[in-house]
């Protein structure tokens, strides 16, 4: 009965659930294809890493102004035209056969795709206080979840029967796009508004610099304090981001892979991440100093990407890609726990902010120094400055004091 309990939401909720869950389905089921979607468009490496990283900057640009919109106008209207902007873009995707479309589909849907801190803003809307941990636990939960299902959405959408005009990883495009008109229509039928348009000055709504996602790393720059945790943030997701796309040129052309073999190991490592965020974290946690598990999860994370091209076998690799997925489990959560201990609860949420547009700009960023690494020094380079890197932020990481902060 206790455990039924912690479900008892309201519906309101579970709308912003879903759309968490969705937001993350309709990204991660393009993540496997995008290489060789890009390929079959005459693009060069180094072009299809460009093709990854126009939409997380265009995201990174766009979320503090849909958000502002929705303080604004409401979350409601924000948020229905947010989630149109995913199902056109992905359409435009699936059935174009320029590529400079393909590219303009994916900077649309970056611009309209960051939905999350709006769906954020609707469960503080309409939870209690007493309620917000509880609720937050499951919103995130679903996302990670959408971590798992959207890889294996992929690898089932490239078995399905292609639609004329869409090729079978196009079809990957095509699911996302019905995915997202599943949550549009719950969110146009189902979620009412959750908060009144903010009343502006004379009623005029305005723009600066700042509200885009640029302001906050101006103002606060990895020289100020909680630079050296800003600073993991970063490496952390740009090493990820540079071995997600290089893995693939790597199983295609290295190993000899299929392209549905990538889904398949996108899923294990989302799989495996997930399943030790929800069962060993919390241990852990409990049982040594958090630095120490920072340190070494990273330390372990960089010896594995040093592992993977060093035994170019397809078994090894699906064995070091599930430590992956293990180590990368702790960084994030860890790195957010400290910051939440080391500053005042007035200034949680702009610091844990910050950290968040640090971590969205490495995913930019990441990409593209991948298809560099790829198209001037081979496929298993990237591994090696992925590991290097990530053993050095391993290292920096014990030299961090957890409680020294704003509290002091």
């Amino acid at each position: 009965m206790n455990f039924l309990q912690n479900f008892n939401l309201p519906l309101r909720f579970w709308i912003a659930a879903s759309v968490a869950f969705i937001n993350s389905v309709t990204f991660t089921i393009i993540i496997p294809i995008i290489y060789p979607y890009a390929r079959t468009f005459g693009l060069n490496d180094f072009q299809a890493s460009l093709l990854v990283s126009v939409f997380p900057i265009s995201k990174f640009i766009a979320t503090p102004v849909l958000g502002k919109l929705s303080d604004y106008f409401g979350r409601k209207p924000v948020l229905v035209v947010s989630l149109l902007g995913t199902v056109i873009a992905n359409i435009i995707a699936a059935f174009t056969s320029w590529a400079w479309l393909l590219f303009v589909a994916r900077i649309f849907d970056g611009l309209t795709g960051g939905n999350i801190s709006i769906a954020r803003a609707v469960i503080s809307d309409t939870t209690s206080k007493e309620e917000r941990a509880k609720a937050f636990g499951i919103f995130g939960a679903c996302f990670r979840l959408g971590v798992v299902a959207g890889p294996t959405l992929s690898y089932i959408a490239q078995n399905l029967p292609t639609v004329p005009g869409v090729s079978s990883l196009g079809m990957s495009f095509l699911v996302a796009s019905g995915i997202a008109s599943i949550a549009t229509s719950l969110v146009l039928f189902f979620l009412p508004e959750t908060a009144p348009p903010a009343k502006q000055e004379n009623n005029n709504f305005s723009l600066n610099w700042r509200d885009l996602g640029f302001g906050q790393l101006l103002k606060f720059n990895l020289t100020r304090q909680f630079g050296d945790l800003f600073l993991i943030t970063f490496l952390i997701g740009f090493t990820f981001t540079i071995f997600a796309f290089a893995f693939q040129p790597f199983l295609l052309n290295v190993l000899n892979q299929k392209e549905q073999t990538i889904a398949i190991l996108f899923a294990l490592i989302g799989l495996f991440g997930v399943i030790t965020e929800i069962f060993f974290l919390e241990p852990l946690n409990q049982k040594f100093k958090i630095i120490y598990i920072l340190g070494v999860a990273l330390l372990a994370r960089g010896i594995v990407f040093l592992l993977m091209p060093t035994f170019p076998e397809i078994v090894i690799f699906f064995i070091l890609a599930a430590f992956l997925g293990v180590t990368n489990a702790f960084p994030r959560p860890l790195v957010t726990s400290i910051l939440s201990t080391k500053t005042k609860e007035a200034e949680q949420g702009e610091i844990l902010g910050v950290n968040t547009s640090y971590f969205s700009i490495s995913q930019a960023l990441g990409p593209a120094t991948a298809g560099l690494l790829v198209d001037y020094f081979g496929y298993r380079s990237s591994f090696w400055v992925t590991g290097v890197i990530t053993i050095l932020a391993g290292f920096f990481a014990f030299t961090i004091n957890p409680e020294k902060g704003s509290k002091n």
